[in-house]
C-alpha cells in the first residue's frame, strides 16, 4: 500500500471525488461541468490532471466508446484509510488522541463533535 499512496494534490482530490461519486464512469465533460463552482479551469488543464491520475494508477481512462470515459482503479475508503494513516504518522506521531486533542483545544471540533465519536466508538464495541 505505501507505494500506492502516491500523494494527490487537493485539485487531484476533487477529480478523483467527482469519480468516486458517480457509480458510473465519467466523460471530462461531466467532470468539469461538476467541478465548476470550485475551479475555473479549461477543459486542457482538466485533461492533463486526468492524464497525471492516470499515469500515478488512480483512474483508468476507456477509448473503445470513441469518448474517454474514466473510472477510478483505487477505491475512495482505500485511499482515505491510506491518506489517513498517513496524516496521523506525520502530524500526530500516530496517535489519534494527539490528533483530538489538538483539535479540540483549537475550538476546531465542538463537545457535540466529542458526544458523536463517543456514540460512534460505543457502537463500534457493541459491534463486536
Amino acid at each position: 500500500m505505501g507505494n500506492v499512496l502516491k500523494k494527490l494534490g487537493e485539485a487531484e482530490l476533487e477529480i478523483m471525488q467527482v469519480i468516486w461519486d458517480s457509480e458510473s464512469p465519467v466523460t471530462s465533460n461531466y467532470i468539469l461541468k461538476e467541478l465548476q463552482g470550485r475551479r475555473q479551469w479549461q477543459l486542457s488543464t482538466l485533461m492533463t490532471s486526468l492524464t497525471r491520475l492516470a499515469d500515478k494508477g488512480f483512474i483508468h481512462c476507456d477509448r473503445s466508446t470513441g469518448s474517454n470515459l474514466y473510472t477510478s482503479i483505487i477505491p475512495e475508503n482505500e485511499y482515505k484509510a491510506g491518506a489517513s494513516k498517513h496524516f496521523l504518522e506525520k502530524l500526530y506521531n500516530n496517535s489519534i488522541q494527539n490528533m483530538i486533542a489538538s483539535l479540540y483545544s483549537n475550538r476546531a471540533i465542538k463537545d457535540s463533535d466529542i458526544e458523536e465519536l463517543r456514540n460512534f466508538l460505543d457502537k463500534l464495541e457493541d459491534e463486536d
